[in-house]
């Protein structure tokens, strides 16, 4: 969000200065946070069974695998460790 802007209630945004360019970016952001614009890319559009599951999986996949990353990138990143480089002597 902008800069000293008050969350949105309802989506309502303030318009500053006349500046509606920056409050259609700020509501754009919140929309898309939500979910609001990959809802409706989902509904705009039957998509047939076998489409629904191959995309449900294959989100499932990227999630495990985005999981397993940030675990992996998390435990380089530590500062603990006795070796910071493990295996590369």
């Amino acid at each position: 969000m902008g800069f000293n802007h008050q969350h949105f209630i309802a989506r309502t945004v303030l318009v500053r200065n006349g500046n509606v360019e920056e409050a259609l970016r700020i509501i754009n952001r919140i929309m898309g946070k939500e979910g609001f614009f990959e809802q409706y890319r989902l509904t705009r559009y039957y998509e047939k069974p076998h489409k629904t599951r191959r995309r449900v999986n294959f989100e499932r996949c990227k999630a495990i695998y985005n999981e397993d990353m940030d675990r992996k990138i998390q435990f380089v990143l530590r500062k603990n460790r006795l070796d910071p480089f493990p295996g590369c002597s």
